[in-house]
């Protein structure tokens, strides 16, 4: 599956460790909407590596240890001293794998509903892994480098290149995983007409920033730094309405389920977008526009339940969210999460729980509580530049019945790849037992090839 330019495939890490807990503390700091332990509290120890020529190197910068336990103390109270209690949650959280491709930087991600996810680089492949074993079991090959954006929806994968054209697949089952090369996104006769029309209507004239698919409608969104958005019929891949969204460049979009469109933009705003069936000059009309304190927004995530709140990352570090009203595209603000201290590169969310990736190179799992405060379960350490793309699902491992668990996959521009396992215990259904009873040991070796 690899190409010539992939490292040597006899090279492979063994990550070995110890169930480790940290010292329960009894204060937080508290942003608006945070509840954390300081960030010094977090254990980050080198793994030991079996590849004599990485070992050296890997282990002179921090690099997340492959096991990691969080126990959290309840806020102090006024009138006396709170005490940890067996209720408490806990989390448990290790790097479960870390691969390096020679591809240079890691740009975007995408999750498929049958546990297959796909990475786009620098380079002209996007690769196909399989979960949870976290194998290659693929690649997709064009002349075209720099996969700036993925999106899959069933068997369909759309990825966006540097030239600013859309590259779609179709993925087969035939006794083996293939992926069929149907079209690319404007067609080429399209462009050279529209061209010498004078009217440039199909192609964006920067370079495509994100992606969405309203699979009700059947419509792909694209973003770009040229400040629009355009609407394809996928159908027929035609483009048939172009947005002129914001007055800076577009960073991120997202489709929720009834259709609306947000999108995000150096302006320091969220835009809502809804579409009118009725109107055929302006198919998609400007609902609200929310401001984000100044900052440009560079990431967003909404949350696939009934509570529908909206999460948009900023350049300062903070993650604005805004909470659904009673109609569509209706939204009020909900607050701040601080925690991060460079910019918010993605976001992620799946059930109560958010991921954020950042640019000062750790990703951040918070877990939204009934209160609407929200709590950092896990700071992952281990990437050496910038997170440019995460994505999270539930599952990944075997549970108990009192365990919650999400696996994470976050790239980096670092070039490494790498997928996290959280695991999030309430110890309310537990019987008491000592402190190191649950310690596991595991070992895992990964092949770079």
């Amino acid at each position: 599956m690899d190409d010539s330019n992939s490292p040597d495939p006899t090279a492979s890490f063994a990550f070995r460790s110890t169930t480790t807990t940290t010292t329960p503390q009894s204060n937080f700091l508290r942003s608006h909407s945070t509840k954390e332990t300081p960030f010094s509290n977090f254990i980050h120890s080198p793994p030991r590596l079996s590849c004599p020529t990485l070992s050296r190197s890997l282990q002179n910068s921090p690099i997340s240890s492959p096991l990691h336990h969080r126990q959290f103390s309840p806020p102090p109270s006024p009138p006396s001293p709170t005490k940890l209690s067996d209720s408490e949650p806990q989390t448990t959280y290790h790097c479960a794998s870390s691969v390096l491709r020679n591809d240079g930087q890691i740009l975007s991600i995408a999750l498929s509903s049958n546990g297959l996810v796909y990475t786009g680089s620098d380079s002209n492949l996007v690769r196909v892994w399989k979960l949870p074993e976290f194998t290659e079991c693929g690649q997709l090959r064009t002349k075209a480098c720099r996969v700036v954006a993925l999106e899959v929806s069933n068997d369909t994968v759309y990825a966006a290149y540097g030239d600013g054209k859309i590259r779609v697949w179709r993925r087969t089952w035939d006794k083996v995983l293939k992926h069929v090369r149907l079209a690319t996104i404007p067609k080429t006769l399209g462009y050279v007409r529209s061209y010498i029309a004078g009217k440039d209507k199909t192609m964006h004239k920067g370079l495509i920033t994100a992606m969405a698919i309203n699979t009700a409608e059947d419509i792909l969104y694209t973003a770009s730094l040229d400040k629009t958005v355009k609407v394809w019929r996928i159908s027929d891949l035609k483009c048939i309405e172009t947005i002129k969204a914001h007055t800076e460049p577009i960073n991120a979009i997202i489709v929720a389920d009834d259709g609306v469109l947000y999108t995000a933009s150096d302006d320091a705003t969220v835009r809502v977008w809804r579409r009118n069936f009725c109107s055929h000059d302006q198919p998609h009309s400007l609902t609200v526009t929310l401001h984000a304190k100044y900052s440009p927004v560079k990431a967003l995530t909404l949350t696939a339940d009934a509570a529908g709140i909206l999460y948009g990352g900023c350049t300062d570090g903070y993650i604005h969210y805004w909470l659904k009203g009673w109609f569509a595209g209706q939204l009020q603000y909900g607050g701040s999460i601080q925690g991060h201290t460079h910019a918010v590169m993605c976001l992620a969310s799946v059930a109560k729980y958010v991921v954020s990736g950042s640019a000062d190179s750790t990703s951040r799992v918070w877990a939204r509580e009934q209160d609407g405060q929200h709590t950092c379960l896990a700071v992952l350490v281990g990437h050496r530049g910038p997170i440019r793309c995460v994505t999270a699902f539930l599952g990944g491992r075997l549970l108990e019945d009192n365990e919650e668990s999400c696996t994470i996959c976050t790239g980096s521009l670092d070039g490494v790849f790498k997928v996290w396992r959280v695991t999030h215990k309430n110890l309310s259904n537990q019987t008491s037992s000592p402190p190191g009873s649950g310690a596991k040991y595991f070992e895992l070796y990964k092949g770079l090839s």
